[in-house]
């Protein structure tokens, strides 16, 4: 390579690393789409909806929640993958599409360490088991020993198969000895909606969802996936109660496409966490049962690197398998 070369080649370097932070700041400078896996109405989408419209009113362009829902979360997930990696594509990720997925699937259809860069984590959802009113077991002793009694008989809805609330119920059905169907939606919004309609009789899902149901005397919880019991729910005991070493987290954070450049990524953590710290957005995630958090790229990456080897340890441990749970 000639001298001059070697300069015009050191000169383009030197600009392009100059104009990174500047082009960072000047974002965003259009609208932003915010992907979810699920359809409308459960928790991923309760989150990236409120975050959206306070991102919007921050920036004063639009932040538009695009629900990707099927295939228990892979076509959103695919298609955040794919998308440009300028940080105008954002994901709600979750474990179910980040962890548990992943550890089930050798191949879910993407990579969740590669595909996509971490911005933050954004909240803990826990997940409360409800039962539709016809169903008359008022306690988890008394609905292990109401299954018991019916074989077979009786069926539960998830967001999806493989996603957490699935797992949950997995977990649920294996440690209480029981025999129960699995019936996978789109989103936790069509499973609780399923279980008010009659077509199952209980459901797995995040307590945001079903909360107001319960509020309302159409539905009933049994008992929440958390170790312990929620200042949202005080009166719902924790599964671990009645079956001891029981528990299952749900998380949701936010992600972007790999390559995404770093002074974005940056600036989107520290817009995001702002608005996760405003008074009215804390307020509205209490009141709904999610427990809001955020930390850095890195701290969260890690997170999610961790979190797939765990999973992959524990759904061995439990002899739970791909095949298994698809159905």
């Amino acid at each position: 390579m000639t001298r001059s070369r070697t300069v015009r080649l050191s000169v383009l370097i030197a600009t392009l690393l100059t104009c990174t932070p500047a082009a960072a700041q000047q974002y965003p400078d259009r609208p932003l789409r915010f992907i979810v896996a699920f359809s409308a109405g459960g928790a991923a989408d309760l989150l990236a909806r409120t975050i959206g419209q306070k991102l919007s009113e921050r920036w004063n362009h639009q932040v538009v929640v695009d629900n990707r829902a099927g295939a228990g979360g892979v076509i959103g997930m695919q298609i955040a993958a794919k998308s440009p990696a300028d940080g105008y594509t954002l994901l709600m990720g979750s474990s179910s599409n980040l962890a548990i997925g992943p550890a089930l699937h050798a191949n879910p259809g993407y990579d969740p360490l590669k595909d996509y860069a971490a911005v933050t984590d954004v909240a803990n959802v826990p997940i409360i088991m409800v039962v539709h009113p016809s169903v008359p077991a008022k306690s988890i002793p008394e609905l292990i020993q109401y299954a018991k009694a019916r074989p077979g008989q009786l069926s539960y809805a998830s967001s999806g198969a493989g996603a957490t609330p699935h797992i949950s119920g997995e977990l649920f059905r294996r440690q209480a000895g029981i025999e129960l169907t699995h019936i996978p939606y789109k989103g936790g919004g069509e499973a609780v909606a399923a279980v008010l309609g009659g077509h199952v009789q209980m459901s797995f899902g995040a307590v945001s969802t079903a909360l107001p149901h319960m509020k309302a005397g159409k539905l009933r919880g049994l008992g929440v996936t958390s170790p312990k019991r929620l200042a949202s729910v005080p009166d719902v005991p924790a599964i671990a109660e009645a079956i001891p070493g029981y528990e299952v987290v749900q998380w949701f954070g936010v992600f972007v496409p790999a390559g995404t450049p770093k002074p974005v990524i940056a600036k989107l953590n520290s817009e995001i966490r702002a608005v996760l710290a405003l008074p009215e957005v804390k307020e509205r995630y209490a009141a709904q049962g999610v427990e809001s958090q955020s930390s850095t790229p890195d701290a969260f990456g890690a997170y999610v690197s961790a979190e797939i080897i765990k999973w992959k340890k524990l759904l061995k441990e439990m002899d739970i398998r791909g095949e298994q749970v698809v159905r």
